[in-house]
């Protein structure tokens, strides 16, 4: 009998071309997304040494990063994109790269396109010039960030030299309360365990929690491993993952998903399979999460008051946590709740979802944006827009007071022309709450899309378990 593997090996072991002597392995890649933020250089090198596409069929270009949000939106909307626009645009025309350009129904933030048009499957190795690539990984597939230089490989070779990564498995059980959502869970997580715990990890997700979660709920948890400090995260394959992916565009069809959806049912860890590292998190303990740092583990349960760097044993944070409370206006012991705000941003590759914004729209239904707050829902795809629109959430939210976008990251990187102001304040579904990331001196609260919701409605900080009794 062979060892028990984890679901991770299985993907793994299917992909090696080779093992080389310096333990690096060339792994073959299934799919590659690229985006207009930066893989122009990518581009000049496959010129440069006239290379081709290996395989079209297995990259596909979007605009997403530098892309404007306004409604009416084209390529020259934002001018600083504009440059970077037309040489995707370009590039991909002359590579015969299926491209999704701004006006096409088929544009979205990459992490959010790619498992809603089925080009991500399970068993796939993935990858894309983007660290959130991990969001991918819910589907039970191996994917992760790489860089410019990699980009290009994997366009010339179908192919990649990478270390494989050591295993660590996060178990989440217990039941979630009312008011807390998987975003509050991986924030949990991080602001538990800190951002570097995961370093040179591929982290597996598991639990009775994760299986009983939606699928777009496993996407939000994998898009933050890379916050944990993971190379990616992943979770085993069940019938939620293959109902997801049935019927998509890309999805086989007739007797070859007979056969590929045979196989995706083996995509998961055997009993006993060995990890590198185990966490354990009962969600129970869990409340509605927000920061208050410039880290995602300045975490805090919206309830507490901001901790004391003082009590922090650890230098490394309390020097942080000393630089984030003047870099925030915030003091320790103070409570969160009650911080008076001036934007809310719902969307980005963790929190752009339809479920996303029915959860958000189910808070501000009825109610209105606090005067004063500029409030923006930014749906991750055009294809999302449309569904949204559908079934009448863009009136919820323009009645509500909030501005209803086109796709794009928007907010999350202000490459775009969406910005917090300087020392202004904006509670986020982003990933990231980096100094200067939402704007120049701009400051960050991250939180799930029900929080922010509610802290628009009360124009400030608000516990979202208040206006759901």
């Amino acid at each position: 009998m062979s060892a028990p593997r984890t679901v991770f090996d299985k993907i793994w072991d299917q992909h090696v071309i080779r093992t080389l002597t310096d333990g690096r392995t060339l792994l073959h890649i299934d799919r590659q997304m690229i985006h207009d933020g930066s893989n122009r250089q990518a581009f000049d090198a496959m010129r440069q040494m006239n290379l081709k596409v290996r395989n079209l069929d297995l990259n596909i270009a979007v605009v997403d990063h530098i892309v404007s949000s306004l409604p009416g939106r084209t390529g020259e909307s934002h001018p600083p994109g504009i440059e970077r626009i037309h040489a995707l645009r370009n590039n991909s025309h002359e590579f015969d790269m299926e491209f999704y350009d701004v006006n096409d129904p088929r544009q979205g933030i990459v992490h959010v396109i790619s498992p809603e048009t089925g080009f991500t499957l399970p068993g796939v190795t993935f990858v894309c010039g983007d660290s959130h690539t991990a969001t991918n990984g819910a589907l039970g597939a191996l994917a992760w960030g790489i860089g410019t230089t990699e980009v290009m490989y994997v366009m010339a070779t179908q192919s990649l030299l990478v270390r494989k990564p050591q295993q660590m498995r996060i178990t989440f059980d217990g039941s979630m309360a009312k008011g807390v959502y998987a975003k509050d869970l991986i924030l949990y997580l991080i602001g538990r365990h800190g951002v570097k715990c995961a370093t040179g990890f591929a982290v597996e997700y598991a639990g009775q929690t994760i299986r009983d979660m939606p699928m777009e709920a496993r996407m939000t948890v994998c898009n933050m491993s890379i916050e944990f400090g993971a190379r990616m995260g992943l979770m085993g394959v069940d019938e939620a993952t293959i109902d997801y992916v049935r019927g998509r565009k890309f999805a086989p069809k007739g007797a070859m998903w007979d056969r590929a959806s045979a196989q995706w049912r083996e995509l998961a860890t055997d009993a006993d399979a060995p990890f590198d590292k185990e966490i354990h998190i009962d969600c129970a303990d869990v409340k509605p999460q927000v920061s208050w740092g410039n880290s995602p583990q300045e975490m805090m349960s919206v309830d507490d008051r901001i901790p004391d760097p003082a009590s922090m044993r650890d230098p490394e944070r309390r020097a942080s946590a000393e630089t984030a409370l003047k870099y925030m206006d915030l003091q320790p012991g103070q409570p969160l709740i009650g911080t008076p705000i001036d934007y809310a941003f719902i969307g980005s590759c963790t929190n752009s979802r339809l479920s996303d914004l029915e959860v958000a729209a189910a808070i501000v239904k009825g109610r209105r944006v606090r005067p004063g707050v500029q409030a923006l829902v930014v749906p991750g795809s055009m294809d999302v827009k449309a569904a949204g629109e559908a079934i009448g959430l863009d009136k919820v939210f323009t009645d509500a007071g909030f501005e209803w976008r086109n796709a794009g990251c928007s907010m999350c990187v202000t490459s775009n022309g969406d910005v917090v102001l300087p020392g202004k304040r904006s509670i986020s579904t982003t990933n990231r709450n980096f100094e200067h990331r939402q704007g120049p001196k701009s400051r960050t609260h991250l939180a799930s899309p029900a929080t922010v919701a509610a802290s628009a409605i009360a124009g400030a900080i608000a516990d979202v378990r208040k206006l759901m009794n």
